[in-house]
């Protein structure tokens, strides 16, 4: 029977558990690549059938044929993307998390894990000088951070308005490189997306919002009700003018919205903690701990000024839920389903938190700094290389940069032969209609070994032709 822990199901729980632990222990893991569908079908052969095929040999096929299928995302020489590195601990906590059945919807089936997920949402409300009464709820990942930050948002601006905006479609303003997830939020949202011009880094200025929101008609004005500013960019990694968008926010009043998915974690490294100024002025903000604060797959956490504000825009009303807000106890209780768009949700933030617990936050500030040395000295070694030229000076952990003589099919050849040869994973990426190079560093295993061996790899391969 399925739900029954009889030999060989103990014979299974003893192969995941060992499976689990010895890819853990993997220094590295292999770095491994996708395959086509047509391979894998071959070599999976039918999994799902009707008397099942056991879970012993499930765990054969995931082993030998779908995992190798999948790229290691916490290779150290994973390098595209932002890639990710969880500790040892939040993996394991995992499994915890997992085994243990938890609904984390809400306050009255998940105290104990809403309370420990609050813990490390403090630890981010605070490294952003947050107010103490700030706080939030995690959710799958950045784009849903988004997306829910950008809905209160809307709540805000229509309740303020008294119903005069209530069919009115509304506008949000970004920058021309804020993230893909700012426009697929407004398609969800029926709103329409207005890009501030970035300045020659990617930068969104208070000078080009202010000349945004001036070259907007009366009409667009009134329907303006979010700035959404970047700290981090995805692409390049430079963080937003925070403190001069705070101001113009604040002039027209305006919801602030902070995308730190990527970039949000620096502000646990003093050494670039000014960067964020400003940070403390937003009213909501987001940062994924899967990407650069050392958690597993899938955690965003997204904090808001005012809390409650949020949670009047996104609870949920039904006759089986009632019991959820109908005690005195309702400031105290926290739904997390009342925070973002989701109902259902798993306590995606417990590996966070245990991980924080286990090895404390001046750990955390040390790995991030540590990543922070790695990228800058990479930086150094592509701007001494002569086959290289460094694009611009790096503010995070992203390195942008170019091969001299190459073209995009030259890239792209390049990237390629490192994942056959099990060697890195660096794809090309655009900048000012360019095909250039970037890497970004999360991992505190990556060495600046590893950057050297990819500046190296540049200078063997011929400037022309197929690489």
């Amino acid at each position: 029977m399925m739900h029954q822990h009889d030999a060989s199901m103990e014979v299974l729980t003893q192969a995941v558990l060992r499976y689990s632990v010895e890819r853990m222990r993997l220094d590295p893991p292999p770095l491994d690549a996708g395959r086509p569908a047509s391979d894998l079908a071959a070599m999976a052969g039918r999994t799902v059938t009707p008397n099942g095929i056991g879970g012993l040999e499930a765990l054969r096929v995931f082993g030998d044929v779908l995992a190798p299928a999948c790229i290691s995302v916490d290779h150290p020489r994973f390098l595209s993307f932002v890639p990710a590195a969880p500790t040892e601990a939040s993996m394991l906590f995992d499994l915890v998390v997992g085994a243990s059945s938890i609904y984390a919807g809400s306050w009255l089936e998940g105290a104990g894990a809403v309370f420990a997920e609050n813990e490390a949402l403090r630890y981010i409300c605070d490294l952003a000088g947050l107010p103490p009464s700030s706080g939030g709820v995690f959710v799958s990942g950045g784009t849903g951070g988004n997306l829910s930050a950008l809905i209160a948002a809307r709540w805000r601006w229509r309740t303020r308005a008294e119903g005069r905006f209530d069919r009115v479609r509304g506008l949000i303003i970004g920058s021309s490189n804020a993230h893909s997830s700012i426009v697929a939020a407004g398609r969800a949202m029926d709103a329409d997306v207005v890009e501030a011009p970035a300045d020659e880094r990617g930068r969104m200025t208070r000078a080009a919002l202010e000349t945004t929101i001036d070259a907007l008609s009366a009409e667009d004005r009134e329907r303006l009700f979010v700035v959404v500013a970047t700290s981090g960019t995805t692409n390049a990694g430079v963080i937003d003018d925070l403190a001069g968008v705070a101001d113009v926010c604040e002039r027209h009043g305006l919801w602030m919205h902070v995308d730190g998915a990527y970039g949000g974690a620096g502000l646990a490294a003093p050494s670039v903690r000014h960067l964020y100024d400003g940070i403390e002025r937003a009213d909501s903000f987001i940062v994924d701990p899967h990407k650069w604060l050392f958690a597993p797959f899938d955690c965003c956490a997204l904090v808001y000024r005012d809390p409650f504000e949020a949670r009047r825009a996104h609870t949920q009303h039904a006759e089986y839920l009632d019991v959820l807000h109908a005690d005195d106890h309702a400031d105290e209780d926290w739904n997390p389903s009342d925070f973002a768009h989701h109902l259902s949700r798993r306590a995606r933030g417990l590996p966070f938190w245990f991980s924080l617990a286990t090895y404390g936050t001046d750990a955390y500030r040390d790995a991030v700094e540590v990543t922070l040395q790695v990228a800058h000295a990479g930086a150094e070694l592509v701007r001494a290389a002569p086959h290289l030229e460094l694009i611009m000076e790096p503010e995070l952990s992203v390195v942008v940069f170019r091969r001299l003589g190459w073209d995009a099919g030259q890239y792209r050849a390049w990237s390629d032969r490192l994942l056959r040869d099990g060697t890195a994973f660096v794809t090309p990426t655009g900048w000012a209609g360019e095909t250039v190079l970037r890497y970004c560093v999360v991992n505190p295993r990556t060495t600046v070994a590893d950057i050297q061996l990819l500046v190296d790899s540049l200078a063997d391969a011929p400037t022309g032709g197929s690489v």
